[in-house]
């Protein structure tokens, strides 16, 4: 299909990606879509919010609802609004894909989630599909051990063997979500990747590169948030963020000596949204210690989180 070519009969449909944290569903979005749509970090639950990306195949438009990790025994208020936004994620998808990584043994959670699905399957049948992620770091008699396993404890529509990382085996798994998606006409516009707000993005972004760069030194707990954008007559733009923390202790970890460790995140926070945007951002950066940012309720209604659940 060339560009700008609509074909006669469209599909469109949406496909939630679950799995317990670090499974790779950030990674594996990413891959199918072809492009940065959702951050990723070594830290566990990195994805707060829903992050839509969208991919085409052939006639068919496939959103992917990229959720935050479940897992058990969420008990505060922020853990307890992502399991819940995960699953909502789930409840209007045409197709559940359920990603796990095949390089280590199956825990509680992913067994927890089959459980849920298993449940939800009885009261509203839909499609569910099994993505097997990180292959190239697992023994092939441990995966066929673990896909036996899985595909005996919920009956799979079908079993993907993958890696996100590189992309090996996501092929297969478009050319299958294209054919299972309904027939409709699309919802979003053919160049469209993503529906994310560009304010969210970039603090998303802000986030992913805080995470990577102090690794073990910074807490789970920290916010960014967007709080001033300026668009200027040449088509660049100011950005002002907030980088929250819970503690005076965190602040100087943020900062650095002299200021370094945040001039850097900045830096390639603001080259990465520069590539991304297609423009050139000015991008500032400012710490704040607010011990109880997670009971703000405008935290959560800008992740599209519910501060209730």
């Amino acid at each position: 299909m060339s560009a700008g070519q609509i074909p006669d009969e469209t599909r469109c449909g949406f496909v939630a990606v679950l799995g317990a944290p670090n499974a790779g569903k950030s990674t594996l979005v990413n891959s199918l879509v072809g492009t940065k749509v959702s951050i990723v970090s070594p830290k566990v639950q990195t994805t707060r919010t829903i992050v839509r990306g969208i991919a085409l195949e052939g006639g068919s438009q496939i959103v992917f609802v990229d959720t935050p990790g479940i897992f058990e025994g969420a008990t505060r208020r922020l853990e307890r609004a992502m399991v819940s936004v995960a699953w909502s994620g789930a409840q209007d998808a045409d197709v559940v894909l359920l990603v796990v990584d095949g390089a280590r043994a199956i825990e509680d959670n992913t067994k927890a989630i089959l459980n849920s699905l298993s449940k939800r399957q009885k009261k509203d049948p839909r499609p569910v599909m099994l993505v097997v992620n990180k292959v190239d770091a697992a023994k092939k008699d441990r995966l066929l051990e673990i896909t036996t396993w899985l595909n005996e404890a919920l009956g799979f529509t079908e079993t993907f063997m993958v890696s996100a990382l590189s992309g090996d085996g996501t092929d297969k798994i478009l050319d299958v979500l294209a054919a299972s998606m309904p027939v409709s006409p699309w919802l979003y516009p053919e160049d469209d990747v993503s529906d994310m707000p560009q304010r969210l993005l970039a603090a998303e972004i802000t986030r992913e590169k805080l995470f990577m760069a102090l690794r073990q030194e910074l807490p789970y707990d920290c916010a960014v948030e967007t709080e001033t954008w300026k668009e200027f007559k040449d088509g660049s733009a100011r950005i002002d963020q907030t980088i929250y923390v819970t503690r005076d202790s965190q602040k100087p970890i943020v900062l650095g000596k002299g200021g370094k460790a945040i001039k850097a995140v900045g830096e390639q926070a603001r080259i990465e949204l520069e590539a991304l945007l297609g423009r050139r951002l000015h991008l500032f950066l400012h710490v704040k210690v607010e011990p109880k940012w997670r009971e703000r309720r405008a935290h959560y209604s800008a992740w599209g989180l519910d501060f209730d659940a």
